[in-house]
């Protein structure tokens, strides 16, 4: 089936989370001034504001749910035919939070706490979507 969801607008603070995720890689933002990672992805620290310190590391790639919505409604193409799907804060073993989609048989399976790894869904040749599934 083909993806037709929106593909994401790749610009130069973002470019290479996507090249990461291409190659089925979770890459993160860090400051090495300010020992920290950070989401999303900028060329400049939000801490300290320095952009001579920032890198990319690629992350584990598990974390926690922090908090879940389950949406009901979306008439938007490529998602109307989702729901109920599973949208949550996930809390990285790197200590920041990023918005994604969590996937379970049962949206309702999905609770706050709950461990979580990363898969990525070849939405194109060139994007691949980065999404959290139960372990």
């Amino acid at each position: 089936m083909a993806y037709e969801k929106p593909l994401p607008a790749i610009d130069d603070d973002n470019r290479l989370y996507w090249e990461g995720a291409k190659r089925h890689e979770l890459t993160i933002t860090y400051c090495k001034h300010c020992a920290g990672y950070f989401f999303p992805p900028r060329q400049l620290c939000p801490d300290c504001l320095r952009d001579d310190g920032v890198e990319w590391r690629k992350a584990s790639g598990k974390g926690t749910v922090y908090s879940i919505s389950v949406v009901h409604q979306n008439r938007a193409k490529g998602f109307r035919e989702d729901v109920p799907y599973t949208v949550g804060y996930i809390t990285l073993e790197e200590g920041i939070q990023m918005l994604c989609n969590v996937v379970a048989e049962d949206p309702y399976d999905v609770k706050v706490g709950m461990p979580v790894e990363v898969f990525f869904e070849d939405a194109s040749e060139g994007i691949s979507i980065p999404r959290f599934r139960l372990v």
